[in-house]
């Protein structure tokens, strides 16, 4: 893969972070002139996945995020989002809609589904004790389509 720019960064889980997150994604992507559609699904997609992380990762204790935003050659941007949380032990289970493992009643067990309806695509590498990676592709369309 033929990676032509790059940024990485991280921060602490809190909710109030999420919105820094996808706003940072989104302003990095930027460059690529994104479509305001492509823009808004990347913004979806990783709020997702940094939500999972403060919810699911860390459940109630702080920990970090890293968040990465690269570009490849092909006009795709592939977003990396990365916890030292408690891990997910059944990733397949976790990715079936309405499966949650939240005690709170407002979360609808969907955040994958989301991922994935906003992605091209969508892996999860997990292991328990150890930390969730989330990886977020989406192929921009070409600017001359435009």
């Amino acid at each position: 893969m033929n990676v032509t720019n790059e940024m990485t960064m991280e921060f602490d889980s809190r909710s109030e972070n999420e919105s820094f997150a996808r706003s940072a994604a989104a302003a990095f992507v930027m460059q690529l002139d994104p479509t305001v559609s492509e823009i808004g699904d990347i913004k979806t997609a990783v709020s997702e996945a940094v939500t999972n992380c403060v919810v699911h990762a860390y459940r109630g204790r702080k920990g970090k995020i890293r968040l990465s935003v690269r570009f490849t050659g092909d006009n795709t941007v592939v977003i990396k989002i990365t916890d030292r949380g408690c891990g997910i032990e059944d990733v397949h289970k976790a990715m079936e809609p309405l499966y949650t493992t939240s005690a709170d009643e407002e979360r609808a067990g969907l955040g994958f589904a989301v991922m994935q309806s906003f992605c091209d695509d969508v892996s999860v590498r997990s292991s328990a004790g150890k930390g969730t990676t989330v990886t977020l592709k989406k192929k921009l369309s070409p600017r001359y389509a435009r």
